[in-house]
């Protein structure tokens, strides 16, 4: 088995007709410390809002009882509400794991098999071998880089295999392309 030095995907060889995928989706450790954060910011805010309505210190830091209710403790109690929507919603896809899912290839049944998870079901793509042109690699640099590994699909559009999330060293991009390129008899392009 290798695995990317992210952790973003799992190469997973059974043997030489059957090779397995697994793409990690929303459960990642960011996303749990930026729950956490935006949640007990939201908290916090909610409180100092709280304190300065009712005139009394609810939070263990600062006085926010001395804070004028309109506009500055109104205005934290909208800070509070939109930190703790953001946090109910990051913990939202957390919980269902929102982009994992597996990518299958089978060279007997002559089908690749990609699978995610979204918000309100999963997503399954069904791709004949005959049909997959290429594997594709794609590199771009700079404030939001992207590397992922697709399928070049004949008369269709790339289908993306990697996850989301950092980006995968060029080495290891490399790697994974390469070996599943070489396992589908397939040319593999953008090196």
């Amino acid at each position: 088995m290798a695995t990317g030095s992210n952790g973003n995907s799992q190469m997973n060889r059974s043997s030489e007709t059957l090779l397995h995928q697994k793409v990690l989706g929303s459960r990642k450790n960011s996303n749990y410390l930026t729950g956490s954060v935006i949640s007990v910011g939201g908290i916090g805010f909610l409180l100092a809002s709280l304190s300065s309505y009712r005139g009394q210190d609810l939070l263990p830091i600062g006085h926010p009882s001395e804070l004028i209710f309109v506009p500055q403790g109104l205005i934290m109690g909208l800070y509070a509400i939109a930190a703790l929507l953001m946090a109910i919603y990051l913990w939202g896809l957390v919980l269902i794991d929102f982009g994992s899912g597996n990518n299958s290839f089978d060279k007997k049944a002559g089908i690749a098999m990609i699978s995610r998870r979204g918000l309100l079901k999963e997503f399954r793509l069904d791709i004949p071998h005959r049909d997959i042109k290429a594997v594709k690699l794609e590199v771009r640099e700079g404030i939001n880089p992207r590397r992922r590994i697709s399928l070049r699909i004949q008369g269709g559009r790339d289908v993306p295999l990697t996850g989301v999330g950092s980006p995968l060293s060029l080495v290891e991009l490399e790697k994974q392309g390469a070996e599943l390129a070489r396992f589908l008899g397939v040319s593999l392009e953008g090196v």
